[in-house]
Parts: structure tokens; C-alpha cells; sequence
């Protein structure tokens, strides 16, 4: 009986939540709505506080309480895992309110909700790059913030996970037999990424790819692309001469130098000589 009571007395206080919310929601009584959301906001429930800002929104436009309202509204958004539309409040706040002491966090807050749209490294990275851009943004502007030393963390979560991408992407190059497409995407990976502590095993697929690609390659090119992999072999030992993939590259080495040497090569270009003149 008394579990019944209970039961009972929570199913009223439930229906009276929800019909005092209602009635607040379609009042047309704005000073209300706002009040009403602060009350839903500071409990944490940001579904009635979001859609009783967005009654009061036009109704405070140019006035004083606007920036709390807006700053908050935004806020529920983020909370609600709504992080694009987050993103774009949180950055229509601080291009609104240019003096408001929220305006920094804010902004931090808009790189933030930028970043959690960032996805897993196998898809596509556009919202990781909006990311880094929008902390690095965040740093060049308040250089002296405390969230400079989260923002640069976060910096190098990100770039570490485009790095990932490059990598993977170039074993999978290799792994399908594309080698052009495999030294180029390694050789790009360097390029952006010139302190990775992948160094040394992507030169040595570099190298790799280098003498496959010259293995797999047209009679009259071959020549020259041996020559690349010598080169490309020789890079790696004068960075790394011993060690971890050393002995792989001494043998690739010696393995390309062997056979671009090999006399048919001169014999195809001095027949091609003769056949242009």
C-alpha cells in the first residue's frame, strides 16, 4: 500500500512538472520562459532550458540579459551533444558579445565542440583539421590564457591522429602494391609531420617502396628508379647506420646497386639514341 502511495505521489509530481513547463512554454511571456530556463539550466536539464531560450531569444535581442541567455543556450547545445550547432553559437556569442568576460571561453568552447565532431582516423579528417585550427586560432588570440597549455594538448592529439591516418594509409598503399602512391603519401607524411618518432620506419618503407616499385616497373624506367632506391637506401643508412632496419636497407641497397648496373639498360639506351638520330 505504501509502495503504491509512493508510486502515486511521483506520478502527480511528474504531471505537474510537466504541466507547469507547458504552460510556461506556450505563455508568450518571455520574462518567464527566461527565468524558467535559468531554473532548468542550473538543474541540469538542458532540454527544457534549450527550448525555453529559444522562445526568449528575439525577445531580449539588444538587451542587457542577452548575453547570459545567449551564452547558455549555446551551453545546453554542447551539454545535449549537439556540438556543430554548439560550435556555431558558441562562435556567433563571442563575434556578438566582443566585451563580455565569456567571450575567451567561448571561444575555447567553440574549438572544443569542433573537436568532439572530430572522428576515429580511418574517415574522413575535415572536422579534425577545423579543429586544430580553431584551438591554434584560440592560442594566437589569448596567448596568455590558461587553456593555452589544454589547447596545445589537444593540438597534439589531433595532429597525432592525421599522422596515424598518413601512416596507415601509406601501409595500405604499400600492402595493394601502389608503391608510387605509397612513397608519396610517406614522403608528405614527413613533410607535415617532421618530428614523428616514426622516422625511421617510414624511411625504411620509403626505401622499401622505393626498390619494389623499380622491381615492378616498365623495362625503361626501371634503371632509374634503382638509381632512386640506391638514393633513397643511402639517405636512410647516413640517418640511421645501424639498428633497427638497418641490415633490411643494406640489403635493399646492395640488391638495387647490383641491378642497375646491369649492361641491357645501357645497350635499350644507346639503341634508343640511335633510333632518334
Amino acid at each position: 500500500m505504501n509502495i503504491r502511495f509512493v508510486f502515486f505521489v511521483v506520478l502527480l509530481a511528474a504531471s505537474a512538472c510537466k504541466s507547469s513547463y507547458e504552460k510556461i512554454r506556450t505563455s508568450n511571456d518571455a520574462a518567464l520562459q527566461f527565468k524558467a530556463a535559468n531554473d532548468f539550466y542550473k538543474k541540469k536539464d538542458y532540454v527544457r532550458a534549450q527550448a525555453l531560450y529559444e522562445l526568449a531569444l528575439s525577445s531580449y535581442r539588444g538587451q542587457k540579459e542577452a548575453e547570459e541567455l545567449y551564452y547558455n543556450y549555446a551551453d545546453c547545445h554542447y551539454q545535449l551533444r549537439e556540438y556543430e550547432m554548439a560550435a556555431h553559437l558558441y562562435k556567433n556569442f563571442a563575434s556578438t558579445f566582443i566585451n563580455s568576460p565569456l567571450k575567451e571561453t567561448a571561444e575555447f568552447n567553440a574549438a572544443q565542440a569542433i573537436y568532439k565532431t572530430s572522428p576515429n582516423y580511418r574517415l574522413d579528417q575535415s572536422g579534425t583539421i577545423k579543429a586544430i585550427d580553431a584551438f591554434q586560432s584560440f592560442v594566437n588570440t589569448y596567448p596568455e590564457s590558461p587553456k593555452v597549455a589544454e589547447s596545445n594538448k589537444l593540438i597534439d592529439e589531433l595532429r597525432a591522429k592525421l599522422e596515424k591516418k598518413a601512416y596507415e594509409q601509406g601501409k595500405l598503399y604499400l600492402d595493394i602494391k601502389n608503391y608510387q602512391a605509397a612513397i608519396s603519401t610517406f614522403e608528405n607524411l614527413l613533410t607535415d609531420f617532421p618530428d614523428t618518432k616514426n622516422d625511421r620506419e617510414v624511411r625504411y618503407l620509403i626505401a622499401k617502396s622505393m626498390f619494389l616499385l623499380a622491381e615492378n616497373s616498365i623495362f625503361e624506367k626501371q634503371k632509374e628508379r634503382y638509381v632512386e632506391s640506391v638514393n633513397k637506401s643511402e639517405y636512410f643508412l647516413n640517418r640511421y647506420p645501424t639498428g633497427t632496419y638497418s641490415k633490411e636497407v643494406i640489403a635493399i641497397k646492395k640488391e638495387a646497386n647490383k641491378k642497375h648496373k646491369n649492361p641491357e639498360y645501357d645497350r635499350y639506351q644507346n639503341t634508343g639514341d640511335r633510333n632518334k638520330s
